[in-house]
């Protein structure tokens, strides 16, 4: 038990970081980006003109106005699960719509993503949703909710250490690393609809770090059956399980390419932890020509925009998200601003924002960070103090 634990330690070490003095980051407030869009944004009811402007106010590409913006975004709810959206440049109509969404709440995110794309040509991210670790309850459990942490839902009731949940494309399946029943780190997968758990892997050793393949139709994950934790290959339902790397260091994080041929993962074989990339199928691992430390480690590679890769870095006694640019047409480069450590980076959907960890002594909470302007907009509510781990899933 103490070599597995021991293991698992190691590849989570890649994770870990050094905690600074307690203190709230709040909203990081950038100067002003020339290329943001002045917008004035309001809603009927009260509720939903507070949800719209929380949404545009978290978004880097907007500068919210009283007045005289570039475009007028007004929401207006029309039925229990139904917004519609109007959307007007210098009295002319942009965009007219009614949205529906499982709830009001929904509705509103989806329609202001519409409006997101009609200004500005980006994708939207309102309407994406989070699965994350909380300690709300007492231990670290699964939960779910929206962006902007409404709809929260307790997933898991284990009672028992619980890392790492990642969505099933399609955000009605979760897999996650649990100490559950057995006291070994075994990979379950849980069910939305049913809230169905059933073990997904349980072999000797660690089970770990699972995420689904774009398509769903594999599953990577780490497994430390064979002595030393490395990169595996699943089918959907956890069988047909291969081997992908073969060395004496530690792997851990794997996450796809957007199109599935290649998994991106930590590696310490170059003598601390560093980002390397492989065929899906099978070959050479390579390292990324991407270390601006010692330390680069939870990579996450953008859906949104197929050139960029996420990752955690060193910097100085304290640890800050990283941008490494694909195409080589920018350098690799610190993004955050944190006043604390900022970990765990998860992009959504429009290849801009990303969600990610900020750590201090006794606190975790969730942010929204634009990559561009470096701005960081609190999600996470003050009365739940732990939470981390955040995987994103967009409709």
């Amino acid at each position: 038990m103490h070599n597995l634990l021991r293991i698992l330690a190691l590849a989570l070490a890649m994770t870990t970081v050094t905690a600074f003095a307690e203190r709230d980051l709040g909203d990081v407030v950038i100067s002003a980006d020339l290329k943001t869009i002045s917008v004035h944004v309001s809603g009927s009811p009260a509720e939903i003109d507070n949800l719209a402007n929380l949404a545009f106010n978290a978004h880097g590409r907007y500068r919210r106005v009283v007045s005289g913006g570039a475009f007028d975004i007004k929401f207006t709810q029309v039925a229990a699960a139904q917004v519609q959206v109007n959307v007007t440049k210098a009295g002319a109509t942009v965009l007219s719509q009614v949205v529906s969404g499982t709830s009001t709440r929904n509705a509103l995110f989806r329609a202001a993503d519409l409006a997101v794309k009609a200004t500005s040509g980006l994708k939207g991210f309102f309407s994406d949703r989070l699965t994350f670790i909380s300690t709300y309850s007492g231990h670290p459990e699964v939960f779910t909710s929206d962006l902007f942490f409404g709809e929260v839902k307790q997933i898991t009731h284990d009672n028992a250490q619980a890392i790492t949940p990642r969505w099933a494309p399609g955000g009605r399946k979760i897999l996650y690393t649990s100490f559950y029943k057995s006291g070994f780190p075994d990979i379950f997968l849980i069910d939305l609809n049913t809230l169905q758990r059933t073990t997904f892997v349980s072999f000797k050793g660690t089970n770990s770090g699972a995420r689904y393949s774009p398509d769903g139709s594999q599953v990577a994950m780490v497994l430390s059956g064979e002595g030393n934790p490395e990169i595996y290959v699943s089918n959907a339902m956890g069988r047909q399980v291969a081997r992908r790397t073969r060395s004496v260091s530690v792997e851990a994080s794997p996450c796809w390419s957007p199109d599935g041929s290649k998994l991106l993962f930590t590696s310490d074989a170059a003598g601390g932890p560093q980002l390397y990339v492989m065929p899906a199928a099978g070959g050479s691992p390579r390292r990324l020509p991407a270390a601006i430390s010692g330390y680069c480690a939870e990579p996450d590679w953008s859906k949104g925009d197929p050139t960029k890769i996420a990752f955690t870095v060193r910097i100085g006694r304290g640890y800050q998200i990283a941008e490494y640019d694909l195409s080589g047409k920018t350098p690799t480069k610190v993004v955050s601003k944190a006043a604390m450590d900022a970990v765990e980076p998860s992009w959504l959907a429009d290849g801009r924002h990303l969600v990610y960890t900020a750590r201090a002594a006794g606190t975790r909470s969730l942010y929204i960070l634009d990559t561009e302007t470096g701005k960081s907009t609190r999600i996470s509510p003050a009365s739940m103090r732990e939470v981390s781990q955040a995987s994103v899933w967009g409709p």
